[in-house]
C-alpha cells in the first residue's frame, strides 16, 4: 500500500478499501446486527473481501432482518445470545478466545458494547487509555483527516490524552497512511494562556513527545482550528512550524468540541468519517445508521488493515 495514499482529493477512501481488499479477509466479530444498515454493512464488507464475519445476536431476529431485506447470510456463523446486552459479552469472549480480530458494532447502543470491551473482569482494556478515531474523508482537504476523541473520554486529562494521540499516531502509522503524521493540538487559540487550560495541556504534549513520551509523530500546539488545516492562516499569524497548516490529525480538547467538529464536518463539509476504537486488546469498528455504505466499508477497511499490519508484526515481537 502506498505511503501517498492520502495525497489526492478526492477517492481517499476508495484507495483504503481497495487497499484492505488487496490483504486477506479479516475476522470479525459483529455484535448484534439487528437492523438493516447493520446486518448490510457486515454483508457488504465481507463480499469486498474486507472482512469475514461471525455474527453474534438473537439468531431469529438475525434471520428475520436478512429476509425482510433479501440479504444473504448463509455463509456466515451465527452466535446466538439472549439480547444486546448478551451479545456484547459473547462478542468479547469470542475475541478472548482468538476466534476474531476485529470488533465491530452492530444494532446496539455504543455504551452496550463498550461496557462489555471496559469491563475491569473479563474485557478487553490493555495498559493504553481507550480512545476512538474519527478518519474523515473532507472533500475540500487533501489529506484523510483524523479526528480524536470525539466519542469516547469526555473530558480526558493529560495522561489520557497521551495515550489519545499515541493511538492515532499508532493508526496513521502502521494502517497504511504514511509515516510520521503531524499532530495538531487544538484550542480557542495558538498561545499558551492560563485563562485556557487546553493551550497548557497542549504545550504539555508538545514537549512529551520532545522527551520520548509520545512517539511516531509530529506535534505542534496549541494551534487553532484554522491555524491547524489553513497555511495562508497559519502565515497570518506568524506560526513557523511542520505541522501548522498542513495537520493530519486533529487533538480536540474533550469529546464535546471533537464532536462538533466532527459533525460540522460531515454537514456542512460534506465529508465521510469512519469510526474505530483503539486502546483496547483488538480494533473496535464503530458505526452509525447516519453512516454512509462507503463510510461504513471504510471502518472496516481502515480497523481491517490496522489489524493486517498487528499481525505481521505479531511474530517478531514473539520472537
Amino acid at each position: 500500500m502506498s505511503a501517498d495514499m492520502t495525497h489526492e482529493t478526492g477517492g481517499k477512501y476508495d484507495r483504503l478499501i481497495a487497499a484492505a481488499r488487496a490483504a486477506p479477509p479479516t475476522s470479525t466479530v459483529v455484535v448484534h446486527p439487528c437492523d438493516e444498515t447493520s446486518l448490510r454493512g457486515a454483508i457488504d464488507s465481507a463480499g469486498a473481501g474486507i472482512i469475514r464475519p461471525i455474527l453474534v445476536g438473537p439468531e431469529g431476529k438475525i434471520m428475520d432482518t436478512a429476509a425482510r431485506f433479501d440479504l444473504d447470510i448463509s455463509s456466515f456463523e451465527i452466535v446466538h445470545a439472549a439480547h444486546s446486552d448478551d451479545a456484547a459479552a459473547k462478542g468479547v469472549e469470542l475475541i478472548q478466545a482468538a476466534r476474531g480480530e476485529l470488533l465491530m458494532k452492530g444494532s446496539l447502543h455504543t455504551d452496550e458494547l463498550m461496557r462489555a470491551v471496559t469491563a475491569k473482569t473479563g474485557g478487553l482494556r490493555t495498559d493504553r487509555r481507550i480512545s476512538h478515531v474519527f478518519v474523515m474523508d473532507v472533500p475540500t482537504y487533501a489529506e484523510t483527516i483524523f479526528v480524536t476523541d470525539a466519542a469516547i473520554n469526555i473530558f480526558p486529562d493529560l495522561d489520557a490524552k497521551r495515550d489519545i494521540i499515541q493511538n492515532a499516531i499508532d493508526l496513521y502509522n502502521q494502517a497504511g497512511f504514511g509515516r510520521t503524521p503531524r499532530v495538531a493540538i487544538l484550542s480557542a487559540v495558538e498561545t499558551v494562556t492560563s485563562k485556557i487550560p487546553s493551550t497548557i495541556e497542549a504545550a504539555a504534549l508538545c514537549k512529551m513527545a520532545d522527551r520520548g513520551q509520545i512517539t511516531g509523530g509530529v506535534l505542534d500546539g496549541p494551534l487553532a482550528f484554522d491555524n491547524a488545516i489553513d497555511p495562508e492562516a497559519a502565515r497570518i499569524k506568524g506560526i513557523e512550524s511542520e505541522v501548522a497548516g498542513r495537520a493530519q490529525i486533529l487533538v480536540v480538547p474533550d469529546l464535546e468540541s471533537g464532536n462538533m467538529l466532527a459533525k460540522n464536518l460531515a454537514y456542512f463539509a460534506k465529508a465521510d468519517g469512519a469510526g474505530i476504537v483503539l486502546g483496547a486488546r483488538v480494533p473496535v469498528i464503530l458505526t452509525s445508521r447516519a453512516d454512509t455504505p462507503r463510510a461504513r466499508m471504510a471502518s472496516c477497511a481502515v480497523a481491517a488493515l490496522y489489524a493486517h499490519a498487528r499481525r505481521q508484526k505479531a511474530p517478531s515481537v514473539a520472537a
